[in-house]
């Protein structure tokens, strides 16, 4: 599915929910579409907090949430992790497709 950009700095999508394992931590996350990503990081500029993220508004499904998105890397796009409580809410497992839209706050 395309993301669709509305409101100024939002944009809605649709993304896999999958897991990354860190040293200590288990952190799950949606991947934002490569071509919202650049867009997002070409406006956002030099405007990026620790670890390049950037502050967001957050709803997947009817749960809304503020968290940050993050690069994930070269050749990747952004990442919005996803919380247990709103994994929980929404009865969301590792693998299913996910409907999400965020505002991005500060930029």
């Amino acid at each position: 599915m395309t993301p669709t950009r509305r409101r100024g700095l939002s944009y809605d999508f649709v993304g896999d929910l999958w897991r990354w394992e860190a040293r200590r931590e288990l952190w799950t996350f949606v991947s934002l579409p490569l071509d919202a990503s650049d867009e997002i990081a070409a406006i956002a500029g030099d405007q990026a907090g620790g670890w390049g993220s950037l502050r967001v508004d957050a709803r997947v499904g009817a749960t809304d949430f503020r968290t940050s998105i993050f690069p994930g890397g070269e050749g990747s796009g952004y990442m919005l992790p996803v919380k247990r409580a709103v994994r929980d809410a929404e009865a969301l497992e590792l693998g299913a497709p996910v409907s999400a839209t965020i505002t991005l706050i500060d930029v």
